[in-house]
């Protein structure tokens, strides 16, 4: 019988106090199940006994040693003595987070190697996740635990560490973890559901008053409504269909948890396009996209029930290596820390840069790529784990399997119009190779006000630029690089198109771009986006806002910028950001051109427009203390219809660009010459209202 929602609350917390002692019930013999662990070995939630040997080989490989090294350290002096004596119990952002992380490595290296001090950190850490009355910040209706991040990541520590810790834990400590699981996570994962599910039954969502650093300028009444097409629904809904496994049959609950747990995934996974396309940004990709295979694992594992093709896996895996952005390594300059939740990570490696539109802060992660290899046999799942992303999950080490095939992405996918109208083109997939993305589609949740904003790498560097560690909140300084301004994009009147206030959060705006015209050939692509809904909801006598790019591969890239209004005449800032967030960017003006230095790279490049114009430099006003934001602008003086063209060639730093023109006759624009020993020639026609007819 299915219960309410106040019902279960009421009923949890004195069922969970009846949990026996034992492990996971076999798997549900009419679903199916995978194999079974050899005879005498326990089956785990995520791994079994035999699985061993091949983990412990992963730990040996170069591709996982630097990552097992901080991983299994011993020089935990500082984190015995945070555990002991400076965890808040009022800090679930900063302090439960570091416990619950310390917990769930610590068992499970301890599982791997046996080590003592591991184990005693792990217990230690399990203590204190223990100690903490409430497992999340959030309430609903003012007293009711409500949980998205930390009580579902608890949840899945503790349901995990009990399999790791077996040997090592007594019966009474395998029951007091389960009854705080059932008390204080799974219930705290079921509210947060249950209102994302049924938004008219939620009394109002809030942070707890006694968080110390809550975000409490942020209104949550929409929250509801806003988070249940964000990640922030993976992981409740992972919490608690981990719980649900963890304690089946055991719980009255549990088959109303895995219920909603399966459900909410299932709703969830209509946010990724057939293609395996994500609209939040790679790095918000990689935990959302694994929250949903983990639990998917979980659950053919422990009920034999398969829900591991709710998404196209093989796809998202493409999705995610079309974003990668491989540089040259170099040593990175200073790279300010953050303040609090609020500003997002340093700065990514170099060598697992990424394409980062939005809020993208962190790389690409070989986890999955891992797990798709094994579940789904795909080739260029295992080349992602073995050669493209970066290792920071535990989960990479169990999953990763040496003898799956790899073999590197198909020639297609050189040339990438997403379902949700990114576009990345490239000329390889080396650091040294050309990458070109553009920002077309529509809103979503952590964007930024960035739509035609473009994304330029070549000979190992990034030329063209999308800031990094935009702030979370408005009271922020760096809240200011979301907005248009910060981005390789276009300005009309120096005002961009339309964005939120941000008083509910990083959600979506309302500002839409489209692509309109997109084609490849040899060593070529062009693309055309029309954003002028975007700019019309600042401006209502724009009439066209348009973006064409010509990426003759692997290194000149031409920008034709068109913009219409209908009665009212304006300036127009073509603006061209310079990566300096490691303090090795500049860049320099003279007359008509500039370029763009970077220490592995250089851009060069020309303008030229239908009317007056200037090319100077600026710098986005944010207070140097937040790091110093260059960028060129090519400005157009007042006119009702403009356009801009834009020529930029790439070269090694140090290197003389080739000899390239620009003309125009009428409305047909040419560029011609040679650059590196490669010819180049491209006519873009802008007669008419469609995208310009292009010949190469």
């Amino acid at each position: 019988m299915k219960q309410s929602r106040r019902n279960f609350v009421r009923t949890a917390s004195l069922a969970a106090a009846s949990l026996p002692f034992y492990h996971l019930l076999a798997a549900t013999p009419e679903t199916g199940a995978p194999a079974a662990p050899p005879s005498g070995q326990r089956r785990g939630l995520l791994f079994d006994e035999s699985d061993l040997p091949r983990i412990r080989a992963n730990i040996a490989r170069p591709r996982f040693a630097d990552f097992w090294r901080k991983l299994a350290s011993n020089d935990r002096a500082d984190d015995f003595d945070f555990l002991e004596h400076h965890v808040h119990f009022n800090r679930h952002g900063d302090d439960m987070g570091r416990v619950r992380l310390l917990f769930e490595h610590a068992a499970f290296v301890y599982a791997v190697n046996r080590d003592p001090q591991q184990l005693a950190l792990a217990k230690l850490a399990m203590r204190r996740l223990l100690d903490y009355p409430q497992w999340d910040m959030f309430l609903e209706g003012g007293k009711t635990v409500m949980g998205l991040l930390r009580s579902a990541e608890t949840s899945i520590a503790l349901s995990f560490g009990i399999d790791w810790l077996s040997d090592s834990l007594t019966p009474a400590e395998v029951g007091e973890i389960e009854r705080n699981i059932a008390e204080k996570g799974a219930p705290a994962c079921f509210t947060s559901l249950y209102g994302m599910k049924h938004p008219d039954h939620v009394k109002g969502w809030s942070f707890n008053p006694t968080e110390e650093h809550a975000f409490t300028e942020v209104d949550l009444r929409r929250w509801p409504l806003i988070l249940n097409s964000t990640n922030l629904k993976t992981v409740p809904a992972a919490g608690l269909g981990i719980a649900a496994c963890r304690l089946y049959g055991r719980h009255p609950q549990a088959e109303a948890w895995l219920e909603l747990a399966r459900s909410s995934m299932a709703e969830f996974a209509t946010m990724y396009g057939s293609d395996g396309s994500y609209d939040e940004g790679v790095s918000y990709w990689v935990p959302t996209t694994l929250d949903m295979a983990v639990f998917a694992e979980v659950l053919w594992r422990t009920r034999g029930i398969d829900d591991r093709r709710l998404i196209n896996y093989p796809g998202t895996i493409r999705y995610a290596v079309t974003m990668t952005l491989p540089r040259l390594e170099g040593a990175p300059g200073p790279a300010l820390a953050p303040k609090n939740m609020g500003e997002p990570l340093a700065l990514i490696p170099p060598r697992y840069d990424i394409v980062d539109f939005g809020d993208a802060n962190g790389s690409v992660e070989i986890s999955l790529g891992t797990w798709v290899g094994r579940t789904f046999g795909d080739p260029v799942s295992q080349y992602l784990a073995q050669d493209l992303g970066e290792v920071k999950y535990h989960y990479g080490l169990i999953w990763y399997d040496a003898a799956a095939p790899s073999a590197l992405p198909e020639p297609a996918l050189l040339d990438q119009h997403l379902l949700n109208d990114l576009v990345v083109s490239r000329s390889g997939w080396g650091p040294a190779d050309g990458v070109v993305a553009l920002r077309s589609g529509g809103p979503a949740n952590h964007e930024h006000a960035d739509r035609n904003s473009v994304i330029f790498k070549a000979h190992g560097d990034r030329l063209l630029h999308d800031p990094f560690r935009a702030g979370y909140s408005t009271t922020l300084p760096r809240w200011k690089l979301r907005l248009t301004e910060a981005h390789t994009a276009i300005l009309i009147n120096g005002q961009g198109h339309q964005y939120h206030d941000g008083h509910e959060g990083t959600n979506a705006s309302f500002a839409f771009a489209e692509v309109t015209a997109f084609q490849t050939g040899p060593g070529w692509m062009t693309v055309t986006s029309d954003a002028t809904d975007a700019y019309q909801r600042v401006n209502p006598d724009v009439r066209r806002v348009e973006r064409t790019l010509v990426f003759v591969k692997p290194d000149v890239l031409v920008f034709l910028d068109r913009v219409v209004l209908a009665t009212t005449t304006a300036t127009i800032q073509a603006r061209f950001q310079v990566f300096n967030e490691d303090e090795r960017g500049t860049c320099a003006v003279a007359g008509p051109t500039f370029r763009i230095d970077r220490p592995f790279a250089t851009l060069h490049a020309q303008a030229a427009a239908t009317g007056d114009f200037t090319v100077g430099t600026g710098r986005i006003a944010i207070a140097e203390s937040e790091g110093v934001f260059p960028f060129v602008e090519v400005a157009a003086a007042p006119a009702r219809e403009h356009v801009i063209l834009t020529l930029c060639a790439a070269t090694p730093a140090g290197e003389a660009p080739g000899a390239m023109t620009l003309s125009r006759q009428g409305g047909t624009w040419q560029v011609q010459g040679t650059h590196r020993g490669q010819k180049v020639q491209v006519m873009l026609a802008t007669e008419g209202r469609g995208p310009p007819k292009i010949s190469l």
